[in-house]
């Protein structure tokens, strides 16, 4: 294995860096596209032999990200293609069946690659961060590990609508080097090395998306929201704080800016499943109606377990929890927040 601290290289100076990307639906697919138009020579893995023969054949994802044109990449359903030589793997796949799969990717992986995450979870049963579990499954250094996360909608990059990211990795040569590959003239990369401050902002705003959602399904206004957010950043805060994290990180993009699009835009999947769970819908039509499962519906338990363990007071994600899975009413959740003892505000109120 080469030096932790020094990022992979081609081995040519001009050879374009060669990316894997482990998922083909809309986030995979969005971040394969902002690493071609970025110069890098990108191989989208999937398993529907057909999205992965349209990718490289008609430049276009029309099941998961219709009406975009692509730049040049292959698509592919065999692993081993796909990560020959990769310097880069981009792990977009279920954040709940990431184990399995990279489990069984594990000696194709070459062993300097850096693996970026782009998943959003906290896996249950385990109550681990995704790049705690990627360094198990693939048996990788956690230096080699680099999460990105920020406001980044997949519809809107898709267009190539400007927006900013972060790369966050504890080495700071690989977060560079990830960074890198993906800067272009529509996606802006910022670096840090606080790895748990951004994935808990990561899997965490799905949560506050999903509270922010069924307030808004139940008729709830701007006031309602903008306290479900503000009050949801404080938990996020909160949880990261005990866990080692940066302060800075979640008044940045991955924590404000991140919270603040997933909360807030019709095309956030945990906003609009909060928003049929609002209108009355149980989860499993929820989901229909969704057409996807949102991150924050099944990591939800998972954080609350990862609260719990740590001492942690996360109301609204317990209400979250209350409503999906115990049958508490939505107007009840609401009610809950406001009727807990008055405090000064804070991270410790």
């Amino acid at each position: 294995m080469t030096n932790p601290t020094t990022a992979p290289t081609s081995g040519n100076p001009s050879a374009p860096t060669r990316v894997a990307v482990l998922g083909s639906g809309s986030w995979g697919t969005t971040f394969a596209m902002v690493l071609a138009d970025a110069g890098c020579d990108v191989r989208l893995w999937g398993r529907d032999p057909a999205v992965a023969d349209e990718v490289t054949t008609r430049r276009t994802n029309s099941k998961y990200l219709p009406g975009i044109e692509l730049p040049a990449m292959t698509g592919t359903t065999d692993a081993a293609a796909a990560l020959a030589g990769a310097q880069i793997v981009v792990v977009a796949v279920p954040s709940q069946v990431s184990r399995a799969t990279l489990a069984g990717l594990r000696d194709l992986v070459e062993p300097d690659a850096v693996i970026v995450s782009l998943m959003k979870g906290v896996e249950l049963g385990t109550d681990e961060r995704m790049s705690q579990v990627i360094v198990e499954a693939l048996d990788v250094p956690l230096s080699r590990v680099a999460v990105v996360s920020g406001p980044n909608l997949a519809a809107e990059i898709a267009r190539r609508q400007p927006t900013a990211t972060v790369v966050a990795c504890q080495d700071e040569s690989a977060a560079r080097f990830v960074a890198d590959a993906c800067s272009n003239s529509y996606f802006r990369p910022y670096t840090n090395d606080d790895v748990v401050g951004v994935e808990l902002c990561g899997a965490v705003k799905n949560v506050i998306a999903l509270a922010v959602g069924m307030a808004q399904g139940r008729g709830f206004g701007s006031n309602t929201a903008a306290t479900v957010i503000t009050r949801g950043l404080v938990e996020i805060t909160r949880l990261g704080l005990e866990l080692g994290a940066d302060a800075a990180t979640f008044s940045g993009l991955a924590g404000m800016g991140d919270l603040v699009a997933t909360c807030t835009s019709p095309l956030s999947r945990n906003n609009t499943l909060g928003r049929h769970i609002g209108e009355g819908m149980s989860l499993e039509e929820a989901v229909v109606a969704t057409g996807t499962t949102a991150e924050g519906a099944k990591s939800c338990r998972s954080v609350l377990d990862l609260a719990a363990k740590h001492g942690v007071d996360m109301p609204i994600t317990a209400g979250v929890v209350a409503v999906l899975y115990e049958g508490l009413p939505v107007e009840e959740m609401a009610r809950g927040l406001l009727a807990r003892p008055q405090k000064s505000e804070g991270v410790d109120g």
